[in-house]
């Protein structure tokens, strides 16, 4: 598809991922008027009477569905209910009414939470199906699993061009890096620094650190994503990923080494590692879409640490600011 001639609707454009999907769009030569985001104030999709009216207002010839109700293993527990619901209702009301509308294509971000708990490493999307996802997190993982098929059967009976990626972890600028609800990149490098300004000698991170994960740094995942809107039009799911993985301890010491923290790592093993291990099979979006993950885990971190810094440092000036004016106007 030449995506210059669509109308492209991003739902959670406004979001982490959702802001470098619209940039990778606009360096693919999208005009910024055929970009619509629809705003959660404007638009609530878990509701089909909104969904339906942004369908009618919004026109989109094609949708890239990243809005999603996420969190690390903390959110996932304390709000499974939410998760599972919030999930499924959006991508049940978005992908039935883009059949109803003839939406020329649906793009939906899958997650690699939806794996079973112990699929042999590297995770091939045919493994999807072999066993239950890990407790910590089956709620959402399954919620996502069911709009895979929700688009293959949609596909089979009504012809709707839906395509399934599964992303692997998410990260860098623009992340959520609330202590309470964000993933493990975004909190360690919080945690870490609040430690430094606070002149605290220990952090305390969750699990034992022997579970790995993989991590993809959030612009090679808008490029995969923009890729698969032009290239892709097959019912099979993809796997978007770096290809490596990295153990929890290893990733935390060094983002402790980035961040300039000297003090000691403590470990609570009180709290779930989760899934064992977690490295994706990348081979078939590279044959199908030319993708490869370009920046690197170390380059990443590092450009995500500057990022976040760089606004808390903004933030801090701001504050400053309207202090001196609250005084001057006293």
């Amino acid at each position: 598809m030449n995506l210059a001639h669509e109308r492209i609707v991003v739902t959670g454009g406004g979001g982490f991922l959702g802001h470098h999907v619209r940039q990778e769009l606009l360096r693919s030569g999208v005009p910024a008027e055929q970009i619509l985001v629809p705003r959660r104030r404007q638009y609530d999709l878990t509701r089909e009477a909104d969904v339906a009216r942004m369908y009618a207002e919004l026109d989109p010839s094609m949708l890239i569905h990243l809005a999603a109700e996420v969190g690390g293993i903390g959110a996932n527990r304390a709000q499974p209910a939410r998760f599972f619901y919030a999930n499924t209702a959006m991508g049940l009301h978005l992908i039935e009414h883009a059949r109803r509308r003839k939406t020329r294509k649906f793009i939906q971000i899958g997650t690699v939470c939806s794996y079973p708990r112990l699929t042999p490493i590297p995770f091939t999307e045919d493994a999807l199906w072999d066993g239950y996802p890990d407790q910590t997190n089956a709620p959402y993982g399954i919620a996502k699993k069911a709009l895979l098929v929700m688009l293959q059967a949609y596909r089979q009976q009504y012809g709707l061009n839906g395509v399934y990626l599964i992303a692997a972890n998410l990260y860098g600028p623009h992340d959520n890096f609330d202590p309470q609800t964000s993933h493990v990149i975004p909190a360690l490098i919080y945690k870490f620094l609040r430690a430094i300004e606070n002149g605290e000698d220990t952090v305390t991170v969750w699990g034992t650190g022997a579970a790995s994960r993989e991590f993809l740094y959030v612009e090679d995942a808008a490029r995969a994503i923009v890729l698969a809107s032009e290239l892709y039009d097959e019912p099979a799911p993809l796997n978007i990923g770096s290809g490596q993985d990295i153990t929890i301890r290893a990733l935390a010491e060094q983002i402790q080494e980035l961040t300039g923290f000297d003090g000691q790592l403590v470990w609570d093993a009180s709290k779930p590692d989760g899934q064992p291990r977690r490295r994706l099979d990348t081979r078939r979006a590279e044959q199908s879409l030319g993708f490869r993950a370009q920046v690197s885990l170390a380059e990443g971190l590092e450009r995500t640490t500057i990022w976040y810094r760089d606004q808390q440092r903004r933030a801090t000036r701001t504050t400053v600011a309207h202090a001196h004016a609250d005084v001057s106007t006293a």
